[in-house]
């Protein structure tokens, strides 16, 4: 009896230290840790933190991954290009200093984070959103992220995901931008990033950067979307949001239905990919990619030129007014240079300018441009025309009859037709060039029409000719049929005179012969 009570009790002991080794928590104190083993999850299992090695590699990370899904997908690492080469790994909340640490055999700091906000009482909690926040456990009723001593939402790797901010904290200095990691295995950024690039003379744009070389522009925020971004426009998957004031400038989105998206940077491909999980086949499938396709790729055309895939002409064309800088790279399908213009713009009397109006144009890079969001396009037009330097406007707001105006200096760069005709874009010509090309205009169509008629009227003229002629043919068929098939009649008398009144003597058809 001794022996089984003994039993029983190293078993109980046993799957005490073996649940205690297992367990989850949903937060975290001061007094408590996070090894390597064991696991942080939200409270609707959604999202978990803990230990993990990528791809075929024995080095560990802290990161965060979906817990509900049987793929294994990580949205964030803490100690990105600092690995831990076994599983002694342990976060905790640094009692002195109320900060995340993540340590290396028990000593040695991997990473930290650095806040100067501070907590009587810090508790580190993994929401459902996939954000990892270290708060104070006073204020547990506040979700907002101003309450947040420390989160992760500040400090994305290659993920972005629904409530999470991207862009800029104006008045900290703070940037949230994605970088991709170098490898499946490495989760080191690599050379491709994602983020608001913030100028004093531009609006706000969201670039891809290949280093510091600009790969992909979205183009700026029209309202609606983002103007180079036609798949933003009627979607009936998401919300989207952006905030531009003197605090900061940000974009994100929300998801109206329930399903897990999330959008990657991805250094192999080289894009911005939006995947969606798809419950039935379980995996993960890519509804959109950006760049998709050459036109996306930043300023193909150069200076001044409009990339088109949409009609059969070459891609490249160069603006109303303007002309290839080297004909010679043009004919090459070298667009690097761009195009200039055929004449410069009349400057000494406002009249002699003209606008041209484009539409269905991803709108020029805002690196030299101007705003004001509560002027109308006619105010905008005067405004351009009264600078010389100005050499196109546009509506910054197209909701509704449109508002806002943006005017842009010098050359214009990184345009490219898009399919939906949402916005318009006035191009300065001096009226010269504009009348010139409404001339070249006209005289084609009056070529064209000219052509339509020769070939009307050849038709017309080959048509009488030949109904003449069968007409002529028919009536002299006619005549010959008259001729020819017309029996001579003869009365009875006659016939009865030339038989000899029927004589059998004169009868036909009998005999041998006939």
């Amino acid at each position: 009896m001794s022996v089984f009570l003994s039993f029983t009790l190293i078993c109980a002991i046993s799957l005490f230290f073996f649940s205690v080794s297992c367990a989850v928590e949903t937060n975290i104190s001061t007094s408590q840790s996070v090894s390597d083993g064991r696991t942080l999850v939200s409270k609707e299992g959604t999202f978990e933190l803990g230990f993990f090695s990528p791809g075929s590699s024995n080095n560990r990370y802290l990161g965060i991954w979906y817990g509900n899904i049987n793929v294994k997908t990580v949205v964030w690492v803490a100690n990105r290009c600092n690995p831990i080469n076994d599983s002694s790994g342990l976060l905790r909340i640094n009692n002195a200093t109320g900060s995340l640490e993540l340590l290396y055999q028990n000593k040695s700091v991997v990473w930290a984070t650095n806040s100067s906000k501070q907590a009587q009482e810090p508790i580190l909690e993994l929401l459902d959103s996939g954000n990892l926040v270290l708060k104070d456990a006073q204020n547990t009723s506040s979700t907002t992220s101003e309450s947040f001593l420390w989160q992760s939402f500040d400090h994305p790797s290659d993920t972005f995901l629904p409530g999470m901010k991207l862009g800029w904290d104006l008045r900290t200095g703070l940037q949230r931008s994605l970088s991709a990691w170098k490898n499946f295995e490495d989760p080191c950024p690599g050379d491709l990033s994602y983020g608001f690039e913030v100028e004093s003379n531009a609006l706000p744009e969201i670039y891809i950067l290949q280093g510091t070389e600009k790969h992909y522009r979205a183009g700026p925020w029209n309202g609606l979307r983002f103007s180079g971004v036609p798949e933003m426009s009627n979607n009936q998957f998401y919300d989207f949001y952006y905030v531009y004031n003197v605090d900061e400038v940000y974009f994100r989105y929300k998801v109206k239905m329930s399903l897990l998206s999330r959008f990657v940077l991805n250094q192999t491909t080289r894009n911005r990919q939006q995947l969606v999980w798809m419950n039935q086949s379980q995996n993960w499938r890519v509804f959109t990619f950006a760049p998709e396709n050459d036109c996306d790729k930043y300023n193909l055309c150069g200076a001044n030129g409009n990339c088109n895939m949409i009609s059969n002409k070459p891609v490249c064309q160069c603006l109303v007014g303007y002309r290839p800088k080297s004909e010679e790279k043009w004919q090459r399908m070298d667009w690097s240079e761009g195009c200039v213009r055929n004449s410069p713009p009349n400057c000494e009397n406002g009249n002699g300018n003209e606008f041209v109006r484009f539409d269905g144009l991803k709108l020029p890079e805002t690196t030299n441009s101007w705003v004001n969001t509560s002027m109308n396009l006619k105010e905008c037009k005067a405004k351009c025309l009264r600078n010389c330097s100005c050499m196109a406007y546009s509506n910054s707001d197209i909701r509704g009859q449109g508002s806002g105006c943006i005017i842009w200096f010098g050359d214009l760069f990184d345009i490219r037709q898009i399919p939906e005709n949402e916005q318009d874009l006035y191009i300065r010509n001096p009226a010269s060039n504009t009348k010139k090309g409404i001339d070249n205009r006209r005289v084609k169509i009056l070529v064209v029409v000219a052509s339509i008629g020769v070939v009307l009227g050849t038709l017309f003229v080959y048509c009488i000719c030949r109904r003449t002629f069968f007409k002529a043919r028919e009536t002299y068929l006619d005549k010959e049929e008259t001729e020819h098939l017309e029996l001579p009649l003869f009365d009875f008398a006659t016939i009865s005179s030339a038989t000899d009144d029927f004589s059998t003597e004169n009868k036909l058809g009998e005999g041998g012969f006939g």
